[in-house]
């Protein structure tokens, strides 16, 4: 029996195609994580995570299935400034000023991004050290995000506000409880006809089957 399972260990999804890759296979960095399936609109991943640096030791989190379009940016924490004092300058950094660098809790330290599963970052869209986007979120192109998403929601702007909730309170606790993304490949691929489905009260009546 052949196997026509997707193989999250690809790297080229799309055949023929080689500008868009899945995540997971091409990570060097052992501070990103990425999970099955996650996708960017580009070949090269890690040149989208900026102003990492080791011995912060941040991490960049990513969570299942994720769509990231082109021109999406990570900002890591490498990227603050102190801001706690008389100049923001980072001599400390620079050649021949030979300064100690600022004591950990004077510098702005975000902690870990953490990508939800299933969300959408759109294009050029840049997301802010220490961000925390829940499952199924949608960032609007060219947005700033710099604060916590909620899940199932829609944000977009500079910087990036709710523009709405996707679902009502009802499906958006079905889809939490049902983490789709954890199942297994064969049981995912049965589901797609539901999961794709616009019509949404036939979701609410199919999906609690499954939890």
């Amino acid at each position: 029996m052949i196997n026509d399972l997707p193989d999250p260990g690809e790297i080229y999804p799309v055949p023929g195609y080689f500008k868009e890759i899945y995540v997971k296979p091409v990570l060097k960095n052992p501070n990103i994580i990425a999970g099955d399936f996650t996708y960017i609109a580009d070949s090269d991943f890690e040149s989208h995570v900026t102003h990492f640096y080791d011995w912060l030791g941040d991490k960049l989190i990513i969570g299942k299935f994720c769509q990231i379009a082109s021109g999406v940016e990570f900002v890591m924490n490498g990227a603050n400034h102190q801001m706690n004092s008389a100049s923001t300058y980072p001599f400390f950094t620079m050649k021949g000023w030979n300064a100690a660098p600022p004591a950990n809790e004077n510098m702005p330290f975000k902690g870990d991004t953490v990508i939800g599963n299933d969300v959408w970052i759109g294009q050029n869209a840049t997301i802010l050290p220490g961000v925390h986007v829940g499952d199924g979120a949608i960032i609007g192109a060219s947005s700033v995000v710099g604060s916590n998403v909620e899940p199932y929601t829609v944000v977009a702007g500079n910087p990036a506000r709710l523009i709405r909730k996707r679902f009502d309170d009802e499906l958006t606790e079905i889809l939490l409880k049902l983490k789709w993304w954890d199942r297994p490949v064969a049981e995912i691929k049965e589901l797609i006809p539901v999961l794709t489905c616009g019509d949404l009260e036939y979701v609410k009546k199919e999906l609690p089957e499954r939890l």
